[in-house]
């Protein structure tokens, strides 16, 4: 019988590849979408609405799952985007909406999922995280902080459900060929702004972020190592993927922190 998987956020980027990926692989894939859609005919891969803001469409489109499939073996918790902003300039809304979608829309996803999975004794739960949950960079600290909030939520929460057979990961994403610039990325209008005392800072940091984007490779790789986790019960707790992520995360750990910061400080030429 297939396994039933869950990916939020999967209508573009990582997720839309990630979803046609599994399903060509034989899994039974619901992808996500906040576009309220008919779910598809496709045996292996079917749309579903879920917008990680609105805990309804959460409730319900889980419910609706489990009455077509009876299961969720895996749940993807893909949905995300990026605040580009000072620390200084972020607004309110701005500092809940990035917090609404990547960490309390990520929280109330698995809440949801995880008493079928106790009662099933298994499940695998993949958070896609970001070398940004184990590092800082200048005007991305909203981000930062969500990605790091992810990677503290997989620690604590893999001791929780150890007794009920269930697997918690993430996936520490580097910079991809997505379209995360154009729909990903949200912008403070003061940051960004001609007058910004940070207006130096933006303007030799973000284009870098854009080229790396922009002109990334493919996002298979997070693809191939969702399915790795998913298919292998000893995969690592986190695992990286990706340029940045490669080079970044074990650094990170080898290194003292002022050593560190050095260090990106020099390749990022702060």
């Amino acid at each position: 019988m297939s396994k039933v998987v869950l990916i939020t956020g999967a209508s573009s980027g990582m997720g839309e590849i990630s979803a046609k990926f599994l399903s060509d692989n034989g899994y039974v894939v619901y992808a996500g979408t906040r576009d309220k859609v008919a779910i598809s005919d496709n045996a292996k891969l079917k749309n579903i609405y879920v917008d990680v803001t609105k805990t309804e469409s959460i409730k319900n489109a889980v419910n609706l799952i489990i009455k077509n499939e009876g299961k969720i073996d895996v749940l993807v918790n893909n949905a995300g985007y990026g605040l580009l902003s000072t620390l200084e300039d972020g607004t309110d809304e701005e500092i809940f909406n990035q917090f609404d979608v990547n960490v309390f829309g990520l929280i109330k996803t698995t809440r949801e999922v995880l008493p079928y999975m106790r009662e099933a004794k298994s499940g695998v739960i993949i958070n896609i995280s970001s070398f940004l949950g184990k590092m800082g960079l200048p005007l991305l600290s909203h981000y930062n902080a969500s990605k790091y909030a992810v990677e503290g939520i997989v620690d604590s929460l893999r001791f929780e459900v150890l007794p009920f057979g269930i697997r918690v990961h993430s996936i520490q994403s580097g910079l991809f060929g997505t379209n995360f610039v154009k729909k990903g990325l949200v912008a403070n209008a003061k940051t960004t702004s001609e007058t910004s005392p940070y207006k130096e800072l933006v303007s030799h940091f973000v284009p870098i972020v854009a080229k790396a984007i922009n002109e990334g490779p493919s996002a298979q790789p997070i693809a191939d190592a969702i399915k790795m986790i998913i298919e292998d019960e000893n995969a690592d707790i986190s695992v990286p993927v990706g340029a940045e992520a490669v080079t970044f995360v074990p650094l990170r750990k080898e290194l003292s922190d002022k050593d560190f910061e050095q260090k990106i400080r020099d390749t990022f030429s702060l």
